[in-house]
């Protein structure tokens, strides 16, 4: 063992100036290095495993004698374990840094799933739904909660004051959540095979009642066909790009997003077909939509704005709202809505003609949910749903009478 140092006091240690490196006594290896800069720090050298090591324990005067000698000594003690404590401290800071970096809370996490999934969602209304209800309902409750401590009576508190009350905002809020905790736990922001606390099997079923057992699923008002012609009568006699879009709808059995984020680049009004590209469709698949000669008498009557590509475009430019679409329904007295056409044309392919069904599922796009029938469904079928819709606009052009009210005829008696 080496000759110790004369141990100095703090006073001494304090008048140490000159550029140098003084040992301080009493704990082996331990010296102030003052620098020609005039800063001084604290350094403790030692042999770890047969190898000269150089530790440093921080500035002085934050870190006084008395600390310093009881750091060395700590750092002696690792020494002698076979500890070496220069990789330790680093190996310690690693830690912190990981740890802190996974420390990201509910809402923090939840806002890197949006930023990570929103680009490939359909639309920005879709996104901001999910924001909505989240910043409504998850954030005030443990939004600040750290995402690896949330448990299934954090998401409880959220979802069972508004299970009773608004059941489909809070089953969809369900999925979002169970959602962000698994893009947590895929992420490292929770352990990735702790169980999901917002999954609905086997885990929240049993705490709350079925959905679809609550509330009756609320489809959309739809206008019965009979009446579907004198509406598109009336219909024809407004002014405004909102009656015109509206009326374009009906013609197309499209959605209303389609039809409000239709480009001119989409249409070929010589073919009469619109192809609606396959980010703006709800399955995700490009949508071809033979154009009637009334919906193409729509679109021709529609101006044109140099600025914007949009087909029925907003006054201020842009797409038009959902609601200027319903405003000309609501002002027109009838009770329904635009996507509730989609559903008119459905009942009146079934009752009204022969086509086959798959025909009229074709048209309006929907998935189709047998993966056999799928596979084997190549076509699209759209010279046959070009007669379809050109059916279906004759049929709307032609306004039903409404049945009469029989009044019986009585007889004089003789």
């Amino acid at each position: 063992m080496g000759k110790l140092a004369k141990e100095l006091g703090a006073k001494a240690v304090a008048n140490l100036r000159a550029p140098g490196l003084y040992a301080v006594g009493e704990v082996p290896g331990l010296a102030l290095q003052v620098l020609p800069t005039g800063a001084r720090t604290w350094v403790l050298r030692a042999m770890v495993g047969g190898r000269r090591r150089e530790m440093g324990l921080g500035g002085y005067p934050d870190v006084t004698l008395a600390v310093a000698r009881e750091k060395a000594r700590a750092a002696r003690e690792k020494v002698r374990e076979g500890v070496d404590p220069i990789e330790h401290a680093r190996a310690a800071r690693s830690a912190l840094k990981a740890a802190q970096g996974s420390a990201l809370t509910f809402k923090e996490t939840a806002l890197r799933y949006l930023k990570a999934h929103e680009a490939g969602w359909r639309n920005a209304k879709h996104a901001q739904q999910w924001r909505n209800t989240l910043e409504t309902y998850a954030f005030p409750v443990f939004g600040d909660l750290l995402v690896r401590d949330v448990e299934k009576p954090h998401v409880l508190a959220v979802l069972e004051p508004i299970w009773q009350s608004k059941t489909e905002t809070a089953s969809r809020l369900r999925g979002r959540i169970e959602q962000v905790l698994s893009y947590a736990s895929q992420a490292g922001y929770r352990p990735e095979h702790a169980p999901n606390p917002a999954r609905w099997r086997g885990a929240l079923d049993k705490l709350l009642g079925a959905p679809s057992k609550i509330a009756a699923v609320e489809h959309y008002a739809a206008l019965p066909v009979g009446e579907a012609g004198a509406l598109m009568k009336r219909l024809r006699e407004c002014e405004g790009i909102g009656a015109r879009a509206l009326e374009f709808a009906i013609l197309t059995a499209a959605r209303s997003g389609e039809v409000r984020g239709a480009t001119w680049e989409e249409i070929d009004l010589d073919a009469g077909v619109w192809t609606i590209p396959a980010g703006r469709m709800k399955a995700g698949k490009e949508h071809r939509v033979p154009l009637s000669a009334a919906a193409l008498k729509v679109l021709c009557a529609v101006p044109r704005i140099a600025d914007t590509p949009i087909v029925f475009a907003a006054p201020r430019g842009g797409q038009l709202s959902d609601m200027t679409l319903s405003a000309v329904l609501r002002r027109l007295a009838v009770p329904a809505v635009p996507h509730g056409f989609r559903s008119t044309f459905r009942d009146w392919a079934a009752e009204r003609t022969h086509y086959p069904s798959e025909m009229a599922e074709m048209a309006l796009a929907h998935a189709i949910s047998d993966k056999v029938e799928a596979a084997y469904r190549r076509g699209d079928m759209f010279e046959k749903r070009r007669k379809m819709m050109n059916d279906y606009a004759a049929f709307l052009a032609k306004p039903e009478a409404k049945a009469g009210v029989v009044v019986p005829i009585k007889r004089n008696r003789a």
